[in-house]
């Protein structure tokens, strides 16, 4: 089967982020300029460099009274901070109970019970019991072709990390079962690992 976006696919459901998979979700915290925390996961994220350490997370849908994207972009928009964390297999749940559509003065951290704690080096709440979290500055928003598509990037000036998903000095990402994007409605868990050498390793 071959297909051109533009003209469609033809199948029930679009399969291009069901190609695109697993993805990391950035669990993403934010504070508005009025001292209100907002929480919301986004599939479309990855690291891009190490030095310095940098994220990168897309929005692909805006809200009407938002001046840029929905509650997370146009926070960080204003202020130049988030906080990013990893979702753990337990908070399943929770992640997707902050994924609504609420209004502004909602705190989801609130609505999907979380225990919330400061950061360290910017005015953001954090998922205390989140398995790591990132302490970002925003450096760029890049608008991408189409209505709402937006790319926002950040410099990681700290980080957090869970004691009990360090084995041995390593960061074992199976350790809490962190959780993935697949397509549609679908998701996956990581529960293994393999190390792999580059030729000439």
């Amino acid at each position: 089967m071959f297909y051109q976006p533009k003209e469609g696919h033809g199948l029930p459901h679009n399969p291009f982020n069901a190609i695109v998979t697993p993805r990391p979700i950035a669990w993403i915290s934010t504070r508005d300029t009025e001292g209100r925390d907002n929480l919301a996961p986004y599939s479309f994220f990855n690291g891009v460099a190490y030095e310095p350490p940098q994220v990168m997370f897309a929005s692909t849908s805006g809200k009407s009274d938002r001046d840029l994207g929905k509650d997370s972009l146009d926070n960080i928009n204003n202020t130049g901070e988030f906080c990013v964390h990893i979702v753990s297999e337990d908070m399943t749940n929770a992640m997707n109970i902050s994924s609504g559509a609420y209004e502004r003065d909602v705190d989801e951290f609130t609505r999907a019970g979380l225990e919330k704690t400061g950061c360290e080096l910017i005015n953001c709440a954090r998922i205390a019991a989140a398995p790591a979290a990132l302490e970002c500055k925003l450096t760029q928003i890049t608008r991408l072709p189409g209505k709402e598509n937006l790319v926002c990037f950040g410099e990681v000036v700290g980080v957090h990390l869970n004691e009990d998903c360090l084995i041995d000095g390593i960061f074992d990402p199976t350790s809490k079962g962190l959780l993935a994007r697949m397509g549609y409605r679908n998701y996956t868990v990581v529960r293994d690992q393999f190390e792999l050498k580059r030729p000439g390793e």
